[in-house]
């Protein structure tokens, strides 16, 4: 298995935007918005119950996972 490496905060959340964008190519997820602050972004996914806004980190560990499945 490939281990991705992070250089700077931007890498991660650059990242993380674009498993994001394949995880609703794939259909996994209906939506996902980035709040954009001047230190970090925030990434918000919509769950079966209630949206829920992730740290980069977060958010990047959730959207892998789904889509990681979702080819298996």
């Amino acid at each position: 298995m490939s281990e991705t490496n992070f250089h700077n905060q931007l890498d991660l959340e650059e990242e993380t935007e674009k498993l994001g964008k394949e995880a609703m190519e794939l259909g996994l997820i209906p939506s996902f918005a980035i709040r954009y602050y001047p230190d970090v972004w925030q990434f918000c996914i919509p769950a079966e119950k209630a949206n829920d806004c992730f740290t980069p980190e977060e958010a990047y560990l959730h959207l892998k996972k789904l889509v990681k499945e979702s080819q298996a």
